[in-house]
Parts: structure tokens; C-alpha cells; sequence
């Protein structure tokens, strides 16, 4: 009978989440998850396996909470445009206020695995699509409310507003928030 685990699977996997995002996936070595988590690596993967499958999990835990982020800032009171400006800015500020500057870590891993890891491909691919139909749905609301122009195509504007939240979270790494405002102001310019 093998020891019992005495540690949270649901922490471990948290604080490996933060691991990768600041060193992203091919730098953190499994030293630095064992010091991260106070795991063992050896009891680490017994647990989740492997790295990348650590990993796997640490991006889903990034895509639910970014999915519930998302859902709460746009579901606030207030018309289309105002919640996705403070959702935009929330993202902004996050990243300016960090002690170093770590951006998305969905764009990071793009970055890194997109198109050389097919598991990692599509898990990105799964949070900017909950993000691009979470937008939608606002926009369609908005539409439905009076408050976005009925002519706007909700879904190409939800596209567009994801590439703005990407390269607003690349940028955050070495712009100032000035232009960053500057680049929410205009993208929301379009409806």
C-alpha cells in the first residue's frame, strides 16, 4: 500500500499553474514545480503523471477561471461597451501592476506550443473560444438592449475583441498603460 497524499491536488495544480506562467512550460523544470508545490517530483508524477500532464490540467484550471473572470465582468451592470471596457482594463491593469510582467499565459503558451503541441494547440483554442462566445453573447445582449447597433456582426466583433485581448496582454510586457488604453478606446470604437 503505497504512502497516502498529503497535499491538495487542487493547490498543487494552482501553484504550478503560476509556475508555468511566469517561466512558461519548456523552462520550468520539474525542480521548480517541486519547489512551487512543496511536492516531492516524485510524488509529483506519481500524481498527475508527467509534466505535461501537470501542465495539461494547469491550463485548464487557467481557461475555467479566465472563462468565470469573463463571465462575471461582462455580466455586471452596465451596456455592452462599458463592461467590456472594464473588463479590458481590468486585464491591462492586472498585467502593468504584476512585479514582472508575465501577460497570458493562453498567448504565452500559443507562443511557445501553438502548432508544435497539439494538446496545448487546442487547449488555447478552447479559451479563446469560450472568450470569443462569451463577447458574442454580450454584444447580442447589447443589441437586444439597445446599446450596440444592430448592424454589428457580434461574432466578427467578439473575433476582433480577442486579438485585441491578446496582443493587449503581449504588449502589457513592454508597453506602458497609456497606449494600452489608447488601443481599448479604439477597438471599442468599432460598434
Amino acid at each position: 500500500m503505497g504512502r497516502p497524499k498529503n497535499f491538495e491536488p487542487d493547490v498543487v495544480v494552482a501553484q504550478a499553474m503560476e509556475t508555468f506562467w511566469t517561466k512558461g512550460y519548456g523552462a520550468t523544470s520539474p525542480a521548480d514545480l517541486a519547489e512551487a508545490t512543496g511536492v516531492g517530483k516524485g510524488s509529483l508524477y506519481h500524481a498527475f503523471g508527467s509534466k505535461r500532464e501537470l501542465f495539461g490540467k494547469a491550463l485548464d484550471l487557467y481557461g475555467q477561471a479566465g472563462s468565470e473572470l469573463t463571465e462575471a465582468y461582462l455580466n455586471e451592470p452596465g451596456t455592452a461597451k462599458e463592461r467590456i471596457r472594464a473588463y479590458l482594463v481590468f486585464l491591462v491593469e492586472v498585467d502593468l501592476e504584476a512585479p514582472a510582467p508575465r501577460g497570458c499565459l493562453a498567448a504565452n503558451t500559443a507562443l511557445e506550443l501553438g502548432g508544435k503541441d497539439a494538446e496545448a494547440t487546442r487547449a488555447v483554442k478552447r479559451m479563446t473560444d469560450e472568450t470569443i462566445r462569451l463577447l458574442a453573447e454580450r454584444l447580442r445582449r447589447g443589441q437586444r438592449e439597445g446599446d450596440v447597433d444592430p448592424g454589428v456582426d457580434a461574432e466578427a466583433q467578439a473575433h476582433f475583441l480577442m486579438n485585441t485581448i491578446v496582443g493587449l496582454r503581449v504588449m502589457a510586457r513592454t508597453h506602458e498603460g497609456p497606449v494600452l488604453r489608447e488601443i481599448i478606446d479604439t477597438a471599442l470604437a468599432g460598434f
